[in-house]
């Protein structure tokens, strides 16, 4: 297959057609994703028990929060490859791939050290559930230990969306999945591993992912094209991409840090709220995902007109992007309200449990499209080259926020309640979206000024 067929001009032509184009394998490959780590908790839960399903679960702020600095930094390298090639600036396209495959490498061998050998004092300082605590540490040695896979393959999906190219990264990811759910069954049903199964199996999936990826990129035949003889660290390229990239990650995860507090604070009503929690978590994943997809398309459609210098274009990508989030947040959020015993049963028939995670999606479901805008209008502006802004309001206006939330609010004992917890989402999302999107609206008018 030609390199051009797997390319988008979003520079040009009817912006709602190319963005869906772009949009739609972007988030079935999420679902994706989302059903086989569903598969992931399905498994455990219903073969190896409520501690192993509440271990799972209550490990994902803590992984979201060490991983979320290098998936900015994938951030960065999208931004940076599109605006490049939206500006037919070839050569500054290839540096930028070669750079950003060797710094994923570096990036994974640091995540692994930090994972292996920090992560059970963190989960303490959280205050993981002792029952769950001992299951949680062997998962995160386990996950870390292959997360050099994982910084790859992100990477390099992230380098192939900034030319349009979303397609192959879905087949990769759907491949992948079916690995991990043959060796979930494998591994914590024949061979009874419990979560190291699950661990062991999500690895060696992404290894296959990482794989796949870099493949691809050493077969590409334009400026895409990975020769390992030119993998080099270009400064100015790297400078580029921690503009971009350290305040996407920080921002990443500073939200990340707010829910390790608020996990903390789920933790402190026991494992069987833990439990239903994390099935909640994984409804509402594909709700995030189906907005984010679109959230994504901004990010890269916006990186490829701003080199392009396409104001008006860009207007008309956020004003899309907006309504096609608005439409899917309320959608699937009203909808996992409406249907969430249903499928919280899915994951186990305990009663308690189940209602435990019907109590967070009641708030959750029915404001997640807030979540959704707010990210389009945070990937809006870093399209345009704005880094510190949207870091900083995040900083102000949804973590400092939920950690004010929790600090007072929560504290007052007619609060002190799991469901009220997560009513410091909705109201960050809400105000951290205005003042994004007054940001948003300023810098425009700047740049069409110029």
């Amino acid at each position: 297959m030609k390199s051009a067929s797997n390319q988008i001009d979003m520079t040009t032509g009817p912006v709602f057609t190319k963005l869906v184009k772009f949009s739609v394998p972007l988030i079935l490959s999420s679902i994706l994703q989302l059903l086989f780590n569903a598969a992931d908790v399905i498994v455990v839960g219903r073969y190896a028990g409520d501690d192993a399903l509440a271990a799972v679960g209550s490990v994902a702020p803590l992984v979201n929060l060490l991983v979320n600095m290098f998936i900015g930094l994938s951030v960065g390298c999208n931004v940076v490859a599109a605006n490049f090639f939206g500006g037919g600036r070839k050569e500054d396209v290839n540096r930028t791939v070669h750079t950003a495959m060797l710094l994923s490498v570096f990036g994974g061998i640091i995540l692994t050290f930090i994972g292996v050998f920090l992560s059970t004092q963190i989960l303490s300082l959280m205050g993981a559930p002792e029952t769950v605590l001992p299951l949680s540490s062997i998962y995160l040695k386990v996950f870390f230990g292959g997360i050099t896979a994982t910084v790859v393959y992100n990477f390099g999906s992230a380098l192939l969306r900034a030319k349009g190219d979303t397609k192959r990264p879905l087949y990769i990811l759907f491949v992948a999945g079916v690995i991990n759910v043959i060796l979930n069954l494998i591994f914590v049903i024949a061979f009874e591993m419990s979560v190291a199964g699950v661990a062991f199996a999500t690895v060696l999936s992404q290894c296959f992912s990482a794989v796949c990826v870099v493949t691809i990129l050493l077969r590409e035949s334009d400026d895409f094209k990975l020769n390992p003889k030119k993998l080099k660290i270009h400064w100015d390229i790297f400078t580029r991409i921690l503009k971009i990239g350290i305040p996407a990650g920080l921002q990443g995860m500073i939200f990340s840090f707010s829910n390790v507090l608020i996990q903390s604070s789920v933790n402190s009503f026991g494992a069987v709220v833990v439990a239903g929690n994390s099935a909640c978590q994984a409804i509402e994943g594909f709700i995030y995902t189906s907005m984010n997809g679109f959230a994504q398309g901004t990010l890269t459609f916006v990186s490829q007109n701003m080199g392009a210098h396409k104001i008006d274009r860009i207007r008309r990508v956020v004003k899309t992007s907006i309504l096609c989030v608005t439409v899917i947040g309320l959608v699937l959020g009203f909808g996992a309200v409406f249907l969430g015993h249903s499928l919280f049963s899915i994951f186990t028939k305990q009663e308690d449990v189940i209602q435990a995670a019907i109590s967070r999606i009641w708030v959750i479901g029915a404001t997640y499209c807030l979540c959704g805008v707010m990210d389009c209008c945070a990937n809006s502006i870093r399209g345009l080259g704005y880094s510190i802004a949207p870091m900083l309001i995040t900083l102000f206006g949804a973590c400092g926020l939920r950690i004010l939330y929790l600090g007072t609010i929560f504290q007052i004992e007619r609060f002190h309640t799991y469901q009220s917890i997560f009513v410091s989402y909705p109201l960050s999302w809400g105000i951290t979206f205005v003042a994004l999107m007054i940001f948003l609206l300023v810098s425009l008018k700047k740049l069409s000024t110029k």
